[in-house]
């Protein structure tokens, strides 16, 4: 295990530059997710960190040694990708034990080490079989245990379960973060995937247009957002304008088109001042509907019309009007949905819900 630190690393190529002055720490033995849409930067990092590209300025640490100069075979790293880059012509055993041979490492003890490698992986006993003899699932533990194999110290993982069919993917998540918490190596794992990223990270690092925009635990970063991208990139959230109207050390006042007046706990909107601009956030599986005009304890209450319904099976996710506002609201169904067209009434908890400035402050789109 090593830990990997990143300190003001910046990447440029040419003119365009992917990568701006990015502070990360990748604590030993954690499981740590870059996220973010496509161009953002995250795969440029973890080629900086695994050799393949060097950082225009700032440093790259691992175990506490600057290797921005350090080639690639020197770094001790495991590599996933997502197309697997195993090689068709060899056997499973020789597609393993590929990176073992050039670290002197005897036949005998390869081939205990591949077996090992294997049974981690929970594919025993195909040593002899070829790639193309196996499905898209069993190639991906293979180019995993290749990874493992070394004994790296930081395993990297590129979008390693894209290229796998919905159901084997969810499987694959639940194996891949259960085989990382078993060998404890330090990980980094790339993709654009919110619901990957949410379900395995100890950690994540929300990027855009090359910037960090916020990192994490999974609860921490999806339920209070540090701006308006990462609410927008994790999960649905509908994002109302909204005005402070007063608050004390405990709690902010707003006023919002959405929901009238809505007094949030302090640390639900902990960048806001006692008066000003505000977005509102709330979560789309947070807000509640019903066809009761009572509202929950705690909650406020406010009439909406259903416009659309997409329905997916135990859930449903609605496309609401409240009034002038246009919202989201993702619920769990039992039988038939609100059919559109419906009247129905919209709760909320105010400790269900974020506050952000309202400024340009609210991050990159």
């Amino acid at each position: 295990m090593a830990r990997v630190e990143l300190q003001g690393v910046t990447k440029s190529f040419g003119p365009i530059t992917a990568v701006q002055k990015a502070d990360v720490t990748f604590e030993e033995g954690s499981f740590t997710t870059l996220l973010g849409p496509s161009g953002c930067g995250k795969t440029t990092i973890l080629r900086m960190v695994a050799g393949l590209e060097r950082p225009t300025g700032g440093d790259i640490l691992i175990g506490g040694r600057r290797v921005n100069d350090v080639p690639i075979h020197k770094r001790n790293l495991g590599l996933v990708f997502q197309n697997y880059a195993l090689f068709p012509h060899k056997t499973i055993e020789q597609n393993i034990a590929f990176g073992l041979k050039y670290r002197g490492v005897s036949k005998g003890d390869a081939r205990d080490k591949v077996r090992q490698a294997l049974e981690i992986v929970r594919l025993p006993g195909v040593e002899e079989r070829y790639p193309t003899q196996l499905s898209g699932g069993q190639q991906q533990r293979i180019a995993l245990a290749r990874a493992i194999v070394i004994e790296p110290d930081v395993l990297l993982l590129d979008e390693p379960l894209s290229a796998l069919d919905a159901n084997l993917r969810e499987e694959m998540r639940v194996e891949l973060k259960a085989i990382q918490h078993r060998i404890g190596v330090t990980s980094i794992f790339v993709t654009h995937d919110q619901s990957e990223a949410l379900a395995m990270s100890d950690r994540i690092v929300v990027m855009s247009a090359g910037e960090v925009q916020q990192e994490g635990a999974p609860e921490e970063v999806y339920n209070t957002p540090a701006n308006e991208f990462v609410a927008r990139f994790l999960g649905a959230a509908n994002i109302f304008e909204a005005r402070v109207s007063g608050g004390d050390t405990g709690s902010v006042e707003l006023e919002s088109a959405a929901f009238g007046r809505l007094a949030l706990p302090r640390d639900r909107a902990p960048r806001l001042g006692d008066a000003g601009a505000a977005r509102l956030v709330v979560r789309a599986e947070k807000l509640t509907l019903s066809t009761s005009m009572t509202a929950p304890p705690g909650a406020v209450a406010v009439g909406a019309t259903v416009e659309a319904v997409d329905y997916q099976g135990q859930l449903a996710r609605y496309f609401l009007r409240i009034g002038e506002v246009q919202a989201q609201a993702i619920q769990m169904i039992d039988g038939r949905p609100f059919p559109e067209g419906a009247e129905v009434t919209v709760s909320v908890r105010p400790e269900d819900c974020t506050a952000l400035p309202g400024d340009k402050r609210s991050g990159a789109a």
